[in-house]
Order: structure tokens, then C-alpha cells, then sequence
């Protein structure tokens, strides 16, 4: 609710920016607290300056995009990657206009969703699909006195080995990853808290690219 949408009487220069200012290359239309549709950047630019938006009414220059308040996240991420869009505006089942969520937004709730506040270190296994047991893992860790807070999945490409990204609640995961090895399991990488916070944007972007196919 930080971004304020466009209203019929705002002007098209008024629209160009309001994007500009918070770095959005769209922007919703409302009209008395109706959600109306979606102006881009890119197609305002063909429209007079001066013109007010709600000259777009009747143009393709509004396009209705929105999620519903009720709909999963992974529904949202998919929407914005499958519409190429920087935001997506919330409404409610009367379509009434309730707030936007951008890409910032839904990076910082898998930032927390992730653990990423919580002090540890991150272990990245490889494993053969067959042999991937979560509770396996999670014994392993434990038997060393530590917890996993959170675990990632990524398939390999052409291959039948799976990347297990799991972040422990302990700095120092030496004895851990002996463990892990003498269990035959594949150590790809270990990452202290500094390098978590990119090893997080990775996996963000594979998760989105994997809702685009």
C-alpha cells in the first residue's frame, strides 16, 4: 500500500513518475476503489503527456491483470513471470483494489521464509533422486547436535542428481560434513552467513524460472 495507484484524473506524465520514483515499469488503474487494470511504461509512451488516464479507458493500454487476495504465492510468482511484470495488484472477490506486490516484496517473504535472520551455515549435497531422504539428512545433522531451519531442492539438469541445500543452526559444520561424507554423500559447497545472502538470490531465480516453464 506504499505505492499509491493512478486514478482517471491523474495525467499520463503524472503516471510516468510515479514509476519512475519507485523504480516500477507498471502501474495500477483504479477508480473509486475499483480495480480498473494495468498501465505499462512502455505503452504510455505512445499517448500524449498531457492526456489524463482515463483517455486509456477504451485502449489496449489497460490491460486487466490482478490476483486474487485468497491465491498462493507460488500463484503470484507465476503470474509475474508469465506476464513480465515488475508488480501485480491484490483484489478482492468484488474487485475491489487492495495493494500491489513486486518483486522486492516476494524476495524479502522467501528471504524470510528461508530463515535467512537466523544465525548458521548452509551445506549444499548432492545425492541421486533415488537415494534422497529428507529424514535421513535431518538424522545426519542432528547426530551431531545440530537442527536444519530450512531446505531447498533443485534438480540437475539431464542428470539423476538432486542439489540439497539445507541451512544449519550452527556456525562451525566440520564435524557435520565428515559425517555427511562418511555417509557418501556428495558436499558441492558449504557457505558461511556472509555468502548466504547470495546463494538466497540463486535459488530465488531458480524458483522463478522454474514456474516460467
Amino acid at each position: 500500500n506504499t505505492v499509491m495507484p493512478l486514478f482517471f484524473t491523474d495525467s499520463i506524465k503524472q503516471a510516468m513518475g510515479i514509476m519512475s520514483f519507485y523504480h516500477l515499469r507498471q502501474l495500477p488503474v483504479v477508480d473509486k476503489q475499483k480495480f480498473i487494470g494495468v498501465v505499462e511504461e512502455e505503452d504510455l509512451l505512445n499517448f500524449n503527456q498531457d492526456d489524463l488516464i482515463e483517455s486509456l479507458k477504451e485502449s489496449s493500454a489497460i490491460r486487466k491483470i490482478a490476483t486474487q487476495e485468497d491465491q498462493h504465492l507460488y500463484e503470484v510468482m507465476q503470474l509475474l513471470v508469465s506476464q513480465k511484470i515488475s508488480m501485480i495488484p491484490v483484489i478482492d472477490a468484488q474487485e475491489k483494489y487492495l495493494g500491489i506486490i513486486t518483486r522486492e516484496d516476494i524476495l524479502q517473504y522467501f528471504t524470510e521464509f528461508s530463515s535467512i535472520a537466523e544465525p548458521g551455515c548452509i551445506l549444499v549435497l548432492t545425492v541421486k533422486k533415488r537415494d534422497y531422504s529428507l529424514s535421513e539428512i535431518a538424522r545426519i545433522v542432528e547426530s551431531e547436535n545440530g537442527s536444519i531451519l530450512s531446505t531447498n531442492i533443485h534438480n540437475l539438469m539431464d542428470t539423476e542428481l538432486i542439489e540439497v541445500t539445507i541451512k544449519i543452526n550452527k556456525q562451525e559444520i566440520n564435524r557435520i560434513v565428515s559425517t555427511f561424507m562418511r555417509y557418501n554423500y556428495t558436499i558441492k559447497a558449504s557457505y558461511s552467513e556472509n555468502d548466504y545472502h547470495h546463494l538466497l538470490q540463486e535459488r530465488f531465480d531458480h524458483l522463478m524460472n522454474y514456474l516460467n516453464v
